[in-house]
């Protein structure tokens, strides 16, 4: 569930930072989250789903993330 790609993202990153932060990113999140990714994995740079889903006004998204314990 939380692989690391050679970019040092997990799937729960790459769906904040490839997404646009619509329903159907939203939606990928939330089925990795379900299925037990960590929220709070960051990427090789120590930005985590959240810190990105923020910087990029994604709102909806990051409101999951944090209901999901990002930080």
């Amino acid at each position: 569930m939380d692989h690391i790609n050679w970019l040092d993202w997990t799937a729960l990153l790459q769906a904040v930072i490839f997404g646009d932060g619509s329903a159907a990113y939203v939606a990928i999140a939330r089925l990795l989250l379900d299925a037990g990714a960590d929220v709070n994995l960051p990427d090789g740079e120590g930005v985590t789903a959240l810190k990105h889903a923020t910087q990029r006004g994604q709102m909806e998204m990051a409101a999951l993330l944090l209901a999901s314990g990002g930080r």
